[in-house]
């Protein structure tokens, strides 16, 4: 089996998720040269940053952190555009291990209840089939010991796409609706709200407040990337 596994690696080799050239068999999703040219986010601080500063007095986030730094062209956008419109899941595995294990050596979320995902709208979920956040969500759970729910919060209205050259944008659309399916569930707990890409931080803003409906919660956010 292992000598046909083999074969085929050789026919169809796995390809680098940011430049297509061949993987090594010791490398994953990613090549090492563009793994090291990818943009990580440094942090001193979970609580002062800019990512952070995007909510200050719209919504009471505990703590935030992107972990890429998003631009309008690289290494970066190239990933999220994968993940989220080419089926590429196992970037979302990739990025969800990799920070994790930074949150999670890091020892400021080990009071997390609870990952949530931002949750696409139905009509948009059937037609891409998935969201682009679970696998990134369940390599959090993995890596933080907490579970994962994608089923606590909903989207009730839809956002459009910007223009092509914004597209990772939204609209900081203040008719985006979320509400929660469950709120005895969230009684007392700690939420990790987690996203793909902060710009302005509006549809985070809406499922923290939402969240935050709940007696005695708290919320902190993560995401992917944060545009700079």
């Amino acid at each position: 089996m292992r000598y046909l596994k083999d074969f085929f690696s050789l026919l169809y080799p796995a390809l680098c998720a940011t430049c297509d050239t061949a993987l090594l068999q010791s490398e994953t999703v990613v090549c090492t040269l563009c793994r090291h040219d990818l943009p990580v986010l440094p942090y001193t601080s979970y609580t002062n940053n800019h990512v952070a500063a995007t909510f200050y007095g719209k919504a009471p986030v505990q703590m935030a952190v992107s972990f890429l730094a998003f631009h309008n062209a690289g290494k970066t956008k190239e990933l999220i555009h994968r993940l989220k419109y080419k089926g590429q899941q196992e970037i979302g595995a990739f990025l969800g291990d990799w920070m994790g294990s930074v949150l999670q050596q890091s020892g400021k979320f080990k009071n997390i209840d609870v990952i949530v995902p931002v949750p696409l709208h139905a009509k948009k979920f059937r037609k891409r089939g998935y969201n682009q956040l679970t696998t990134f969500g369940k390599k959090l759970s993995e890596q933080l010991d907490v579970p994962y729910n994608d089923t606590l919060l909903v989207r009730t209205s839809s956002t459009h796409t910007q223009t092509l050259q914004q597209r990772f944008e939204r609209f900081n659309n203040v008719n985006t609706k979320f509400s929660l399916t469950n709120t005895q569930l969230l009684k007392n707990q700690h939420i990790l709200l987690i996203d793909d890409v902060i710009t302005t931080g509006a549809t985070m803003e809406a499922c923290c407040l939402e969240l935050l409906k709940t007696p005695n919660t708290t919320v902190s956010v993560v995401s992917m990337a944060f545009v700079v």
